[in-house]
């Protein structure tokens, strides 16, 4: 008899999961929703601290976002951004609010952790990621997960944090290069991460290789990570994420040894999901040759994302006054020196081609960072009579990962609110 995910089981200290970890998605594209139901189904589910202020604004009718702009409207048309700063207050209490709020209401047996970029500078890299991680900790978080850096100094920043043995505790890599040097640095705090996810180079979003990514295969990666914690005594849990879309894709996985799995690309076009409907289409309606990786991130990584995601090459005004996430330490952004670039061109209207503004963009969800399976995503639905696919719940999706086999699909049971006309056809 084939086994299925559901055959195996991720053990976190004394706690054992469904081997299922769905990826922490920002902005809010992770919703605590889409958490709480990998967590109440059994598995491990991420939110995204990704913009935690502007995430609280939406949800919660907080206003830190015109706040911020208040305090630094007077600075809007320049293009020096040294000066703008996060209030580490505000920063902590939205923080704990938007985590608080998802923890209170947790349901099963699994758990929700949270993903933490490093890249998320903020123009003020160490102080704020030290705020972020440790209200989180305070909000009852379950588990961090370190993303978008090496993080040799995260675990320092938390160390002294109640709860730094009681989390759990990962970091996500793309090679032992990457690795090596994080366990060196967190051996200082006595304090080993409870799991390693290992990306490979057909994850969604920010990716942790050059534009040579396709040289690169997450089976290779994943063998030489197990190598590697093999060799120095090290029993850490890998989690391989990027590229797994059936059940059985797992399982080839966790016949390797292999721990766990980290999906997302099949959550994007869930009913939880914070994708605008629109977009979920977009995602549905995607041919392989849509997906491209290009290098149009302010951050220096190469980008995941559809080719028509409408942010791309829009010449809007940067907001880092309201927003500024991925102003670096000395408060550059390679988004505004080249929108800058451009005005002093003198055209009425901006385009800015080799660059886009993530916060701008992200918020406003024109921009459709994914996976390089997102093509396949229409296999796993209803064509519908309108024209348009069946959106799903997270929980077929969750189920479908957990006992398919052969590489099999379930279909959702088609919704008799949309598309009846063609149903009727049908019967």
């Amino acid at each position: 008899m084939q086994q299925k995910v559901d055959d195996f089981r991720l053990k976190l200290g004394e706690k054992e999961y469904i081997p299922i970890m769905i990826g922490g998605m920002g902005v809010d594209i992770s919703t605590s929703a889409l958490a709480l139901e990998a967590c109440r189904l059994g598995g491990i589910g991420h939110i995204s601290d990704a913009m935690s202020p502007t995430i609280n604004d939406r949800l919660f009718g907080t206003k830190f976002v015109k706040n911020k702009l208040k305090n630094y409207k007077h600075n809007v048309n320049s293009s020096d951004k040294t000066s703008i700063k996060f209030n580490l207050e505000e920063l902590a209490e939205a923080q704990k609010n938007f985590v608080s709020k998802t923890m209170q209401a947790k349901q099963g047996e699994g758990g929700v952790f949270i993903n933490c970029m490093e890249k998320l500078s903020m123009n003020g890299p160490r102080e704020t990621l030290q705020v972020r991680m440790q209200s989180a900790l305070d909000a009852g978080i379950e588990g961090i997960t370190l993303s978008a850096g090496l993080h040799l100094g995260s675990f320092e920043l938390i160390q002294d944090h109640p709860r730094f043995h009681d989390a759990k505790l990962g970091i996500i890599v793309s090679s032992v290069r990457a690795l090596r040097p994080f366990l060196k640095r967190a051996s200082r705090t006595n304090r080993m991460p409870d799991y390693v996810v290992v990306e490979g180079p057909l994850a969604g979003g920010h990716l942790g290789f050059g534009m040579d990514w396709a040289q690169y295969q997450l089976k290779e990666i994943v063998i030489e990570v197990q190598d590697f914690l093999k060799e120095n005594d090290l029993e850490i849990p890998v989690i391989p994420a990027g590229g797994i879309f059936t059940g059985t894709d797992a399982v080839e996985y966790f016949e390797r040894g292999a721990s766990a799995i980290q999906v997302a690309t099949r959550f994007t076009v869930t009913e939880e999901c914070g994708l605008p409907d629109g977009a979920k289409q977009s995602y549905f309606e995607a041919e392989e040759e849509d997906v491209v990786v290009n290098t149009v991130s302010p951050t220096g990584y190469p980008m995941r994302m559809l080719q028509n995601s409408p942010g791309i090459g829009s010449g809007i005004r940067p907001n880092c006054e309201a927003f500024g996430y991925v102003l670096d330490k000395n408060g550059q952004c390679a988004y505004v020196d080249a929108y800058f670039r451009e005005a002093e061109q003198g055209s009425k209207k901006i385009s800015v081609p080799d660059k886009v503004c993530l916060c701008t963009h992200f918020r406003n969800y024109k921009i459709w960072t994914c996976g390089h399976t997102v093509y396949r995503l229409k296999d796993t639905t209803n064509l519908l009579d309108d024209g348009t696919y069946q959106i799903l719940a997270a929980e077929h999706v969750f189920r479908d990962y957990q006992f398919s086999t052969d590489h099999s699909i379930q279909l959702p049971v088609p919704d008799l609110r949309i598309g009846a006309d063609s149903i009727l056809k049908v019967a």
